[in-house]
Protein backbone atom coordinates (compact mmCIF):
# COMPACT_ATOMS: atom_id res chain seq x y z
CA UNK A 1 0.00 0.00 0.00
CA UNK A 2 3.20 2.32 0.68
CA UNK A 3 4.39 1.49 -2.71
CA UNK A 4 1.10 2.48 -4.53
CA UNK A 5 0.56 5.51 -2.51
CA UNK A 6 4.19 6.74 -3.71
CA UNK A 7 3.25 6.02 -7.01
CA UNK A 8 -0.03 7.80 -6.56
CA UNK A 9 1.86 11.29 -5.20
CA UNK A 10 4.43 11.19 -7.53
CA UNK A 11 1.84 10.86 -10.48
CA UNK A 12 0.09 13.97 -9.11
CA UNK A 13 3.49 15.84 -8.71
CA UNK A 14 4.25 15.34 -12.35
CA UNK A 15 0.35 16.23 -13.41
CA UNK A 16 0.09 19.44 -11.70
CA UNK A 17 3.72 20.90 -12.93
CA UNK A 18 7.11 19.76 -11.92
CA UNK A 19 8.57 17.73 -15.25
CA UNK A 20 5.80 17.59 -17.15
CA UNK A 21 5.91 21.64 -17.93
CA UNK A 22 6.86 22.69 -21.76
CA UNK A 23 8.55 25.64 -21.72
CA UNK A 24 6.78 29.09 -22.16
CA UNK A 25 5.51 29.84 -25.59
CA UNK A 26 8.10 30.89 -27.45
CA UNK A 27 11.37 29.58 -26.44
CA UNK A 28 12.82 29.98 -29.77
CA UNK A 29 12.75 31.96 -33.06
CA UNK A 30 9.49 32.27 -34.42
CA UNK A 31 9.54 32.37 -38.60
CA UNK A 32 6.71 34.73 -40.23
CA UNK A 33 5.71 34.08 -43.70
CA UNK A 34 5.61 36.99 -45.88
CA UNK A 35 3.89 35.97 -49.13
CA UNK A 36 5.35 38.90 -51.21
CA UNK A 37 8.60 40.36 -51.97
CA UNK A 38 10.20 43.16 -49.54
CA UNK A 39 9.04 46.34 -49.78
CA UNK A 40 5.25 46.58 -50.10
CA UNK A 41 2.92 47.43 -47.46
CA UNK A 42 2.09 44.09 -45.98
CA UNK A 43 5.67 43.04 -45.94
CA UNK A 44 6.06 46.80 -44.17
CA UNK A 45 3.64 45.91 -41.60
CA UNK A 46 5.03 42.49 -40.87
CA UNK A 47 8.13 44.00 -39.83
CA UNK A 48 6.92 46.63 -37.68
CA UNK A 49 4.71 44.34 -35.89
CA UNK A 50 7.13 41.25 -36.09
CA UNK A 51 10.03 43.88 -34.53
CA UNK A 52 7.35 44.27 -31.70
CA UNK A 53 6.86 41.09 -30.93
CA UNK A 54 10.44 40.18 -30.78
CA UNK A 55 10.78 42.60 -27.85
CA UNK A 56 7.66 41.83 -26.20
CA UNK A 57 8.74 37.79 -26.49
CA UNK A 58 12.43 37.86 -26.02
CA UNK A 59 12.76 35.70 -28.96
CA UNK A 60 13.30 36.82 -32.79
CA UNK A 61 10.64 36.89 -35.31
CA UNK A 62 12.57 36.55 -38.69
CA UNK A 63 10.38 37.63 -41.59
CA UNK A 64 10.61 35.39 -44.53
CA UNK A 65 9.35 36.49 -48.13
CA UNK A 66 8.22 33.63 -50.10
CA UNK A 67 6.35 35.99 -53.17
CA UNK A 68 5.06 34.29 -56.42
CA UNK A 69 1.65 32.80 -58.13
CA UNK A 70 -0.20 36.06 -56.67
CA UNK A 71 0.84 35.07 -53.08
CA UNK A 72 -0.16 31.38 -53.53
CA UNK A 73 3.35 29.86 -52.37
CA UNK A 74 3.29 31.72 -49.04
CA UNK A 75 0.18 30.74 -48.29
CA UNK A 76 0.57 27.24 -48.99
CA UNK A 77 4.35 27.47 -47.50
CA UNK A 78 2.88 28.28 -43.80
CA UNK A 79 0.11 25.69 -44.49
CA UNK A 80 2.59 22.96 -44.72
CA UNK A 81 4.16 23.95 -41.60
CA UNK A 82 4.57 22.38 -38.84
CA UNK A 83 1.85 23.87 -36.57
CA UNK A 84 2.96 24.85 -33.52
CA UNK A 85 3.13 28.66 -33.37
CA UNK A 86 6.30 29.02 -34.44
CA UNK A 87 5.63 29.54 -38.40
CA UNK A 88 3.55 31.82 -39.10
CA UNK A 89 1.79 33.83 -41.97
CA UNK A 90 0.85 37.67 -42.52
CA UNK A 91 -1.57 37.33 -45.44
CA UNK A 92 -4.32 40.17 -47.13
CA UNK A 93 -7.38 39.34 -48.49
CA UNK A 94 -6.36 39.22 -51.74
CA UNK A 95 -4.51 35.87 -51.09
CA UNK A 96 -7.80 34.64 -48.26
CA UNK A 97 -11.09 35.99 -49.92
CA UNK A 98 -10.54 37.41 -53.06
CA UNK A 99 -8.37 34.07 -54.43
CA UNK A 100 -12.16 32.13 -53.24
CA UNK A 101 -14.71 34.86 -54.84
CA UNK A 102 -12.77 34.22 -58.26
CA UNK A 103 -10.95 31.35 -58.61
CA UNK A 104 -12.57 28.56 -60.26
CA UNK A 105 -10.68 25.94 -58.86
CA UNK A 106 -8.84 27.46 -55.87
CA UNK A 107 -5.40 25.69 -55.08
CA UNK A 108 -6.63 25.75 -51.25
CA UNK A 109 -9.60 27.12 -48.60
CA UNK A 110 -8.14 29.50 -46.28
CA UNK A 111 -10.76 29.17 -44.08
CA UNK A 112 -10.50 25.34 -43.46
CA UNK A 113 -6.84 25.40 -43.84
CA UNK A 114 -5.73 28.60 -41.44
CA UNK A 115 -6.49 29.71 -38.09
CA UNK A 116 -6.76 33.20 -38.11
CA UNK A 117 -5.38 35.20 -35.32
CA UNK A 118 -6.29 39.03 -35.54
CA UNK A 119 -6.42 41.20 -38.39
CA UNK A 120 -3.19 44.17 -38.23
CA UNK A 121 -4.05 46.79 -40.49
CA UNK A 122 -6.16 48.07 -43.18
CA UNK A 123 -5.11 49.89 -46.24
CA UNK A 124 -7.96 51.66 -47.74
CA UNK A 125 -8.16 52.77 -51.60
CA UNK A 126 -8.14 56.27 -52.67
CA UNK A 127 -9.89 57.42 -55.81
CA UNK A 128 -7.89 59.65 -57.90
CA UNK A 129 -7.73 61.20 -61.48
CA UNK A 130 -5.40 62.42 -64.16
CA UNK A 131 -4.82 66.03 -63.85
CA UNK A 132 -5.74 66.87 -67.34
CA UNK A 133 -8.98 64.51 -67.47
CA UNK A 134 -12.24 67.07 -66.42
CA UNK A 135 -12.95 65.13 -62.99
CA UNK A 136 -12.72 66.67 -59.92
CA UNK A 137 -14.61 64.69 -57.78
CA UNK A 138 -16.28 61.47 -57.72
CA UNK A 139 -19.72 62.82 -58.19
CA UNK A 140 -18.05 64.44 -61.79
CA UNK A 141 -16.24 60.56 -62.15
CA UNK A 142 -19.83 59.25 -61.61
CA UNK A 143 -21.51 61.51 -64.39
CA UNK A 144 -18.84 60.68 -66.60
CA UNK A 145 -18.98 57.24 -66.45
CA UNK A 146 -22.89 57.40 -66.81
CA UNK A 147 -22.30 59.57 -69.90
CA UNK A 148 -20.24 57.42 -71.65
CA UNK A 149 -21.17 53.87 -69.98
CA UNK A 150 -17.85 51.74 -70.19
CA UNK A 151 -15.29 53.91 -72.03
CA UNK A 152 -13.86 56.15 -68.54
CA UNK A 153 -10.82 53.80 -68.56
CA UNK A 154 -9.59 53.04 -64.65
CA UNK A 155 -6.06 51.22 -63.60
CA UNK A 156 -5.59 48.55 -61.33
CA UNK A 157 -2.92 46.54 -59.87
CA UNK A 158 -4.11 42.90 -61.91
CA UNK A 159 -6.92 41.26 -63.51
CA UNK A 160 -8.80 40.02 -60.09
CA UNK A 161 -6.48 42.21 -57.13
CA UNK A 162 -8.44 43.81 -54.50
CA UNK A 163 -8.08 47.01 -56.07
CA UNK A 164 -9.87 45.83 -59.34
CA UNK A 165 -12.46 44.45 -56.88
CA UNK A 166 -12.73 47.40 -54.67
CA UNK A 167 -13.68 49.19 -58.15
CA UNK A 168 -16.42 46.98 -59.18
CA UNK A 169 -17.38 47.14 -55.72
CA UNK A 170 -18.09 50.62 -56.03
CA UNK A 171 -18.94 50.60 -59.87
CA UNK A 172 -21.63 48.02 -59.09
CA UNK A 173 -22.98 50.23 -55.87
CA UNK A 174 -23.14 53.47 -58.20
CA UNK A 175 -24.71 52.07 -60.97
CA UNK A 176 -22.04 52.45 -63.83
CA UNK A 177 -19.40 50.80 -65.99
CA UNK A 178 -15.51 51.42 -66.22
CA UNK A 179 -13.26 50.22 -68.28
CA UNK A 180 -10.43 47.91 -66.68
CA UNK A 181 -6.80 48.17 -67.66
CA UNK A 182 -4.71 46.26 -65.34
CA UNK A 183 -1.31 46.61 -64.77
CA UNK A 184 1.24 44.08 -62.91
CA UNK A 185 1.04 45.88 -59.20
CA UNK A 186 -0.25 48.90 -57.73
CA UNK A 187 2.92 51.16 -58.21
CA UNK A 188 2.42 50.74 -62.14
CA UNK A 189 -1.11 51.17 -61.92
CA UNK A 190 -0.43 54.34 -60.30
CA UNK A 191 2.01 55.67 -62.91
CA UNK A 192 -0.40 54.89 -65.45
CA UNK A 193 -2.72 57.65 -63.58
CA UNK A 194 0.28 60.47 -63.55
CA UNK A 195 0.93 59.76 -67.34
CA UNK A 196 -2.71 59.87 -68.22
CA UNK A 197 -2.54 56.54 -70.09
CA UNK A 198 -5.97 55.95 -67.64
CA UNK A 199 -7.93 58.55 -66.70
CA UNK A 200 -8.86 57.20 -63.20
CA UNK A 201 -7.91 54.61 -60.39
CA UNK A 202 -9.18 53.56 -57.26
CA UNK A 203 -5.09 52.71 -55.65
CA UNK A 204 -4.41 51.76 -52.47
CA UNK A 205 -3.52 54.85 -50.35
CA UNK A 206 0.68 53.32 -49.73
CA UNK A 207 1.26 52.86 -53.79
CA UNK A 208 -0.98 56.22 -54.16
CA UNK A 209 1.45 58.40 -51.57
CA UNK A 210 4.50 58.54 -54.01
CA UNK A 211 2.82 60.18 -57.20
CA UNK A 212 1.20 62.59 -55.02
CA UNK A 213 3.50 65.15 -54.63
CA UNK A 214 3.79 64.86 -58.44
CA UNK A 215 1.02 67.50 -59.28
CA UNK A 216 -0.59 65.42 -61.90
CA UNK A 217 -2.98 63.72 -60.11
CA UNK A 218 -6.20 64.66 -58.39
CA UNK A 219 -7.22 62.75 -55.14
CA UNK A 220 -10.99 62.44 -54.95
CA UNK A 221 -11.88 60.29 -52.08
CA UNK A 222 -11.01 57.92 -50.06
CA UNK A 223 -12.85 54.07 -49.11
CA UNK A 224 -12.36 54.10 -45.39
CA UNK A 225 -15.11 54.68 -42.64
CA UNK A 226 -13.11 58.02 -42.28
CA UNK A 227 -10.20 60.42 -43.22
CA UNK A 228 -6.89 59.36 -42.94
CA UNK A 229 -4.12 61.06 -40.96
CA UNK A 230 -1.29 60.78 -43.69
CA UNK A 231 -4.22 62.97 -46.20
CA UNK A 232 -6.55 64.56 -43.90
CA UNK A 233 -7.75 66.70 -46.87
CA UNK A 234 -9.43 64.60 -48.89
CA UNK A 235 -13.08 62.99 -47.69
CA UNK A 236 -14.35 59.67 -47.38
CA UNK A 237 -16.60 57.97 -50.58
CA UNK A 238 -19.44 58.71 -47.69
CA UNK A 239 -18.93 62.17 -47.11
CA UNK A 240 -19.12 62.77 -50.93
CA UNK A 241 -22.62 61.86 -50.48
CA UNK A 242 -22.33 59.92 -53.64
CA UNK A 243 -22.72 56.77 -51.52
CA UNK A 244 -23.83 56.26 -48.05
CA UNK A 245 -21.90 53.28 -45.92
CA UNK A 246 -19.57 52.56 -48.61
CA UNK A 247 -16.23 50.88 -47.29
CA UNK A 248 -13.24 49.04 -48.77
CA UNK A 249 -9.78 48.45 -48.10
CA UNK A 250 -6.70 45.68 -48.42
CA UNK A 251 -6.62 44.07 -45.00
CA UNK A 252 -3.51 42.36 -43.44
CA UNK A 253 -4.17 39.33 -40.53
CA UNK A 254 -2.27 37.17 -38.91
CA UNK A 255 -3.17 33.43 -39.41
CA UNK A 256 -1.05 30.14 -38.30
CA UNK A 257 -1.64 26.59 -39.57
CA UNK A 258 -4.46 24.64 -39.14
CA UNK A 259 -3.91 22.20 -36.14
CA UNK A 260 -2.01 25.39 -33.71
CA UNK A 261 -2.45 24.70 -30.45
CA UNK A 262 -5.67 27.38 -28.82
CA UNK A 263 -3.46 28.51 -26.60
CA UNK A 264 -0.99 29.67 -28.28
CA UNK A 265 -3.16 30.86 -30.98
CA UNK A 266 -4.75 32.82 -27.76
CA UNK A 267 -1.53 34.25 -26.66
CA UNK A 268 -0.26 35.44 -29.94
CA UNK A 269 -3.65 37.23 -30.29
CA UNK A 270 -3.65 38.64 -27.15
CA UNK A 271 0.15 39.84 -27.72
CA UNK A 272 -0.24 41.25 -31.15
CA UNK A 273 -3.90 43.05 -30.39
CA UNK A 274 -1.14 44.50 -27.33
CA UNK A 275 1.64 45.65 -30.18
CA UNK A 276 -0.80 47.27 -32.12
CA UNK A 277 -2.29 49.39 -30.00
CA UNK A 278 1.37 50.60 -28.68
CA UNK A 279 1.47 54.46 -30.41
CA UNK A 280 4.82 53.84 -31.98
CA UNK A 281 3.29 51.42 -33.78
CA UNK A 282 0.43 53.11 -34.51
CA UNK A 283 2.55 55.83 -35.79
CA UNK A 284 5.06 53.57 -37.96
CA UNK A 285 1.77 51.86 -39.75
CA UNK A 286 0.12 55.32 -40.65
CA UNK A 287 3.19 56.86 -42.64
CA UNK A 288 2.81 53.95 -44.72
CA UNK A 289 -0.91 54.54 -45.90
CA UNK A 290 -1.88 51.75 -43.20
CA UNK A 291 -4.51 51.79 -40.41
CA UNK A 292 -4.45 49.87 -37.37
CA UNK A 293 -7.19 47.59 -37.20
CA UNK A 294 -6.78 44.82 -34.39
CA UNK A 295 -9.47 42.62 -34.84
CA UNK A 296 -9.67 38.94 -32.82
CA UNK A 297 -9.64 35.31 -34.16
CA UNK A 298 -13.60 34.69 -33.60
CA UNK A 299 -14.77 38.15 -35.10
CA UNK A 300 -12.29 37.82 -37.73
CA UNK A 301 -13.23 33.99 -38.76
CA UNK A 302 -16.86 35.75 -39.25
CA UNK A 303 -15.41 38.73 -41.51
CA UNK A 304 -13.71 36.38 -43.65
CA UNK A 305 -16.80 34.38 -44.24
CA UNK A 306 -18.79 37.15 -45.07
CA UNK A 307 -16.05 39.23 -47.20
CA UNK A 308 -15.81 35.99 -49.26
CA UNK A 309 -19.89 35.73 -49.77
CA UNK A 310 -19.63 39.56 -50.67
CA UNK A 311 -17.00 39.23 -53.09
CA UNK A 312 -18.53 36.20 -54.74
CA UNK A 313 -21.45 38.26 -55.48
CA UNK A 314 -19.46 41.16 -57.05
CA UNK A 315 -17.34 38.66 -59.01
CA UNK A 316 -20.27 37.18 -60.57
CA UNK A 317 -21.71 40.03 -61.89
CA UNK A 318 -18.95 41.73 -62.47
CA UNK A 319 -18.18 38.53 -65.23
CA UNK A 320 -14.34 38.29 -63.42
CA UNK A 321 -13.18 34.86 -63.23
CA UNK A 322 -9.55 33.34 -62.90
CA UNK A 323 -9.22 29.88 -64.56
Amino acid sequence: MKKAALVFALSGFLLAGGMTDSPAFPDRNVRLIVPFPPGGVTDTAARIVGQQLSVKWGQQVVIENRPGAGGVIGVEAAMRSTPDGYTLLMATNGEITVNAAVYSQPKYDAQKELVPISMATMTPFVWSANVNAQINSLAELVAAAKAKPGQLSYSSAGNASSSHMATEQLAAAAGIKLLHVPYRGGAPAATAVVSGDVAVSAIALSSLMPVVDTGKVKILAITSAKRASIVPQVPTVNETGVLKDFQSSIWTALFAPLGTPEAIVTKVEADLIDVLNDPEVKSKLEKVGAEVSPMGSARLRNFIRQETDDLKKIAGEANIRVE
